[in-house]
């Protein structure tokens, strides 16, 4: 069985090896032993509850019970921006016009951001390919929902998520190429480590602070933006599918879509429901995320329940850490499909 579950002190060396694989672009998941095993300590501090609010971020990791093997990582932070600023571009227009030639356009423009600050941030999302099967990405994406859902305070109104954007085989990035590159002088993996190890004030030592006109960028640059990796493409449209929208905001330095949404509209925050273990067995054959409530030992699974998974009820009692006569978190691991009009 498949379960997330927040990240521990041990699961430094495999979360160290799932980094070394996920290439360039994952600025959050660096692969430095150090950086991993402070962001897990982190988490752990933050459900102490003995770090301010700028400070917080949670850390998930996705494990297959049959060997204990972690597969995969995502997290949320609290706030973003709070103690360092937290950049993007937002996409502006201007509407030129001269009524003596009678010439009008209406021309893109990015403008340096810090509109998100204090927002909450889904972030931090990377399954082992071997894994990527059997609806593991949504477990180990929609757990975060799961998560916010049963602990909603935590949290601010508005969540963001930022994508990762296109880059090629070698990690070369359109986007930083054209806007970057000419003011930062190094190549896009050695900006990205830079920031992924906090270096965050480069972006406001030398990032260009005037709108830039997408007409002045390369053709390829301007296809890249608010587009996202391929491998990225698969959790864009989970997330989308639960309520986030893209809303003219890219990443800084590859272009890439930053999606956005209320948090109380998300349909897992609304739908979702604490049920008893029997209420959950006595429902419909369907497959349901079903959640403990329980903050620090939080866990999540995804299960079909019905008359087949009543057989297998202690499992799923054992995964989730929940007495016989407890209660749990559920709704369905997917929307279910839009009524015919």
């Amino acid at each position: 069985m498949m379960m997330v579950r927040m990240a521990q002190a041990g699961d430094a060396p495999a979360l160290l090896a799932l980094a070394r694989s996920a290439g360039v672009g994952m600025t959050s998941f660096m692969p430095d032993l150090a950086m991993i095993e402070a962001r897990i300590e982190r988490s752990v501090q933050t459900l102490a509850g003995t770090l301010p609010l700028a400070q917080q971020g949670y850390l998930f990791v996705l494990e297959d019970t049959l060997d204990a093997r972690v597969a995969g990582v995502s997290g949320i932070e609290a706030a973003v921006g709070l103690d360092a600023p937290w950049y993007n571009y937002r996409i502006g227009r201007y509407l030129h016009t001269s009524r003596g030639v009678g010439v009008s356009s209406d021309a893109s423009a990015l403008f340096l951001s810090n509109d998100h600050t204090g927002h909450s941030e889904l972030c931090t999302l990377f399954l082992a390919p071997e894994y990527r099967r059997d609806g593991n990405g949504a477990l180990l994406s929609k757990a975060r929902f799961m998560f916010i859902a049963a602990f909603r305070e935590r949290f601010t109104q508005t969540l963001v998520a930022e994508m990762r954007g296109v880059t090629d085989a070698s990690g070369r990035s359109p986007f930083w190429d054209a806007v970057c590159r000419p003011f930062f002088r190094m190549e896009f993996a050695e900006a990205d480590r830079l920031v992924g190890l906090g270096r965050k004030s480069i972006i406001a030592e030398l990032m260009p602070r005037h709108p830039l006109y997408m007409a002045l960028l390369s053709r390829e640059a301007r296809a890249v933006v608010g587009e996202v990796h391929v491998q990225t493409a698969p959790a864009r449209a989970l997330l989308e599918s639960e309520g986030l929208r893209f809303a003219d905001y890219v990443d800084i330095f590859d272009g890439g879509a930053t999606l956005q949404g209320d948090i109380d509209r998300l349909r897992i925050v609304r739908e979702s429901r604490r049920q008893s273990i029997d209420d959950v067995m006595a429902q419909p054959t369907q497959t349901l995320l079903i959640a403990n409530d329980a903050l620090d030992a939080f866990r999540v699974t995804k299960a079909q329940v019905g008359e087949s998974m009543r057989a297998h009820r202690s499992a799923l009692l054992e995964t989730l850490n929940v007495a016989e006569m407890g209660a749990v978190r559920t709704v369905g691991l997917r929307p279910a499909p839009a009524a015919c009009a």
